[in-house]
Formats: structure tokens, C-alpha cells, sequence
């Protein structure tokens, strides 16, 4: 399959319980695709919402392309995800009665269009992320202990 990870958010990763994954496509204009494909793109604190059945990322930052000139685009504006309607029905559904998120995972290029990959995730608690770290660290050890030096 032809892609190409442009950014992971690992924040996600460390604060939320992954559950379910979907791909979406973006809506950008000429110079934010340039600069994704240029890798000039941050998902940090980054977040989505369902606005009238539609589905919308917030925070993303792409910074703007150099070459651009007057017709550079705004580097945190909100932009449009795509969706099927029963998947953003049922994300809406899922988020309104359970308390789920809606995280942006990654950005990724598939036949030269721009991705998401979008999760429902449950906010970690902080005993939660300590488990995590050390099964992190168990599991390092390990590795390390396994492997045999000559």
C-alpha cells in the first residue's frame, strides 16, 4: 500500500486509551498540502469535533508554505475532515452517551492525497499512564536481558 507517515501525534498515545481507528481525508487549500508534503506539520495539541454532522479538526498547525506569498494560508484554522455519514453518526453517538475523544493519531500521504487517521479514544487517568510507563520499562529490561552479547 502506498503510504507515507508525515506526523504521529505521541501525546495521544500517552493520554488517551485508543479504541476505535477511522481514515479520513482533509480539506486543504495549494499551500497546506505543499507544506504537509514538506512535513511542516504539528498534532500536538490538536483536536476534533462533529459540528452539524460534520466533522471538523481544530489546532492542527501547519506552518505556512515559503514560497506562498500573499496566497499562504492561516497556519491553525479549522478544517474539514472526511467521513462517511454512518461513520460520523456513530461517532457522534459513541461520543455524546459514552465520553469518548476524538483524537487526530497521524497524517499520512496515499496515492499523493493528505489522510488522517482519527481515533475514539477514553481519557487515561494518571494510575493509568503510570501502568503503562512501567510495563514500558519491564518489557525494555526485557529485551535487553534476552539479547546475548558475544
Amino acid at each position: 500500500m502506498d503510504r507515507k507517515v508525515v506526523t504521529t501525534n505521541r501525546k495521544a498515545f500517552h493520554d488517551y486509551t485508543v479504541l476505535e481507528k477511522y481514515t479520513a481525508g482533509i480539506v486543504l487549500t495549494g499551500t497546506e498540502i505543499k507544506s504537509i508534503r514538506k512535513g511542516a506539520v504539528n498534532l500536538k495539541d490538536s483536536f476534533c469535533r462533529i459540528e452539524d454532522n460534520e466533522i471538523f479538526l481544530y489546532k492542527c498547525h501547519i506552518s505556512p508554505y515559503e514560497q506562498g506569498n500573499r496566497f499562504n494560508h492561516e497556519a491553525e484554522r479549522v478544517r474539514k475532515l472526511l467521513l462517511n455519514k454512518k461513520e460520523i453518526l456513530k461517532m457522534q453517538s459513541k461520543v455524546k452517551q459514552d465520553n469518548f475523544t476524538i483524537v487526530p493519531l497521524e497524517i499520512f500521504l496515499s496515492h499523493g492525497f493528505a489522510k488522517i487517521e482519527i481515533a475514539l479514544a477514553k481519557g487515561k487517568k494518571l494510575h493509568d499512564k503510570r501502568d503503562d510507563i512501567m510495563k514500558k520499562e519491564l518489557k525494555r529490561e526485557a529485551d535487553r536481558a534476552s539479547k546475548i552479547r558475544y
